[in-house]
């Protein structure tokens, strides 16, 4: 398989950019949320209920909670385990797939810290730019 970073040179044609770029925005775009990396940065540090996870992540909703631990979990990032208690204990985990993600979002993350102000510089030499 043909990846961004294995190839020689970069794509060339918009079939090229396609193959590439399609697979990226599929995942990225969910994994990319404003809650699923706060629920992943959360369970990067080991499994949690239900009710951790609602108290962790401040500003979350149940009913967002709920459908954003179901698309990770349907993506494989994230492992719900259910206990036959009374009542039921719920655990959520991120996957070996999804303890991956480690890596990825730290690099984004050191990016981001690296060119933050070059970017808010390029927005105000654009919006002036744009004004006259």
């Amino acid at each position: 398989m043909v990846t961004l970073g294995t190839m020689t040179k970069p794509p060339q044609t918009y079939e090229e950019c396609t193959s590439v770029a399609l697979p990226m925005i599929e995942v990225l775009g969910r994994i990319s949320g404003r809650w699923s990396l706060y629920i992943v940065m959360a369970l990067l540090h080991g499994p949690m209920r239900f009710s951790q996870l609602r108290r962790r992540i401040d500003g979350i909703s149940q009913k967002m909670l709920t459908q954003t631990l179901r698309e990770l979990e349907e993506d494989g990032i994230v492992h719900r385990t259910v206990t036959p208690i009374i009542p039921p204990r719920v655990d959520y985990e991120l996957t070996a797939m999804g303890r991956e993600l480690q890596d990825p979002l730290g690099a984004i993350h050191a990016w981001t810290i690296r060119n933050s102000a070059h970017v808010a510089d390029a927005r105000k030499r654009y919006a002036a730019a744009r004004t006259g």
